[in-house]
């Protein structure tokens, strides 16, 4: 196959206007791609409790689970007058986004720090924003860096930082099927080392706690 083949294979109609891949959710698509996936796998797309499987429940899935590719899925991140100057640190946040080698799930937490300049946000959004940037297909390093860079442009943020500790399904049920955590950082902006020996605290107690020691 060549370029232009390969090109026109991504290319479909969106009333005249020649789009990419990624110029939104195709229910259409999703319904075809998840029949034929059945259908390699040894079973009749149209038997009774498969139909339904192809034809809503997956296509419903993928669009819900690919959210962090669309902006108009965003929170609104509504701002308020920063009120204090100090570190602000939100743990254990729960964190499900989708493998894009394996197009499998990885989950775990996430542990979110900055230190405000003008402006701050409810601890509430910081959870919903990681919740939409981890619905998508990727993988967890650049995960941890879209969260980093989008919340420090987003609040306009001295510093950022942000640690993923994560269990991949695709170890545990394919390759080395051993179940273990995988952790990255990501910093953005400017964070002293008493700002990093805070988060690191910060993280150390959360841990403790969920122990339940």
């Amino acid at each position: 196959m060549d370029s232009q083949e390969q090109q026109a294979e991504f290319q479909y109609d969106t009333g005249g206007e020649t789009t990419g891949p990624m110029a939104g959710f195709d229910e259409q698509k999703a319904r075809e791609g998840a029949r034929l996936l059945l259908e390699a796998v040894g079973r009749n797309p149209d038997e009774a409790g498969i139909y339904d499987t192809w034809n809503r429940r997956v296509p419903e899935m993928l669009e819900t689970l690919t959210e962090g590719t669309r902006h108009e899925a965003k929170p609104v991140m509504r701002t308020f007058e920063a009120e204090t100057d100090s570190l602000v640190v939100k743990t254990g946040i729960p964190l499900h986004s989708m493998c894009e080698h394996h197009m499998l799930p990885f989950d775990g937490v996430a542990h979110v720090a900055y230190r405000p300049d003008e402006e701050m946000v409810g601890l509430s959004k910081l959870i919903r924003y990681v919740r939409w940037q981890s619905r998508q297909l990727t993988t967890q390093e650049a995960l941890t860096n879209d969260i980093a860079t989008g919340l420090a442009e987003e609040l306009g943020a001295r510093g950022v930082a942000v640690e993923v500790t994560a269990t991949h399904m695709c170890e545990v049920m394919r390759g080395v099927e051993t179940s273990t955590e995988t952790t990255t950082r990501e910093q953005a902006g400017t964070f002293s080392e008493a700002d990093r020996d805070q988060f690191r605290e910060a993280i150390r107690r959360h841990g403790t706690t969920s122990d339940g020691h």
